[in-house]
């Protein structure tokens, strides 16, 4: 009873407020972090994502992205609990019965066709709903862009994934295999547009870190957007100045087209 008091009482406080402008104060150590993951990405990701591509059928690359994304939802359930949306809580619940049965354990994905699509949530979104701050920008090692919330929020949602509690501890692996060709199957299929942001942009840091709070902050304040569609021909011109920041110029519109 006291801890659905506290919960209630967290959630009364409202969601934070959505931010403007850059808080970067670890930039230094950003930029090395960054470089660190370029560097990754560019001799092991990016191939082992082409190899496994022309390797895997698509079939069984949609089986192995589907038996990942049907892991995700107990921890999503637990969030949706948490931030007391009980309406996607039902919704990700049937999703998770419907797939874990009827789609073979998850490799098939009927629920959708059923109406019951996956929402989408984390930790990070949960602090948002109750009140936590952004807090700064900061690129983590492996898991890229993020702020200082979400990046606590990606810590809290790894230990206490009810997944971990589910599988037995000799089929893990099979867990960690699902979750990497998924991850690999995800950098195949968004190749170029990774590879725009990373090799082709004059500050690949700068871009990443303006597109992430973008649509970071689109996507807690419930508006879908395309932040990459929405720049203009004008904006994209203004990264070929590698001090540009969109978010940081107040003339700056994401949705001029």
């Amino acid at each position: 009873m006291i801890a659905a008091l506290t919960l209630c009482a967290l959630a009364a406080c409202g969601p934070a407020t959505t931010p403007t402008g850059v808080n970067d104060p670890y930039e230094t150590a950003n930029r090395r972090t960054h470089e660190f993951n370029r560097g990754l990405d560019r001799a092991l990701v990016r191939p082992a994502a082409e190899g496994y591509s022309l390797a895997v059928p698509d079939p069984v690359q949609d089986g192995v992205s589907n038996f990942a994304d049907n892991l995700d939802l107990p921890g999503d359930v637990l969030n949706n609990l948490l931030q007391l949306r009980l309406g996607d809580a039902v919704k990700n619940s049937f999703r998770f019965a419907v797939n874990s049965t009827f789609g073979l354990g998850g490799l098939l994905d009927p629920a959708t066709e059923m109406g019951l699509a996956h929402e989408e949530t984390d930790f990070g979104e949960t602090l948002h709903v109750w009140g936590a701050p952004e807090g700064a920008y900061v690129e983590l090692p492996l898991a890229g862009p993020s702020t200082e919330r979400d990046a606590f929020g990606l810590v809290t949602d790894i230990a206490l994934n009810p997944t971990r509690w589910l599988v037995p501890s000799g089929d893990r692996k099979w867990v960690t295999g699902a979750n990497i060709g998924g991850a690999l199957s995800a950098r195949s299929r968004y190749g170029d547009l990774i590879d725009s942001i990373l090799y082709e942009s004059a500050d690949s840091y700068a871009q990443a870190r303006v597109l992430y709070l973008q649509n970071r902050r689109f996507e807690l304040g419930g508006r879908a957007a395309d932040p990459y569609a929405a720049l203009s021909p004008d904006q994209e011109d203004s990264y070929a100045d590698p001090d540009y920041d969109p978010i940081a110029d107040p003339d700056y519109d994401p949705f001029a087209q």
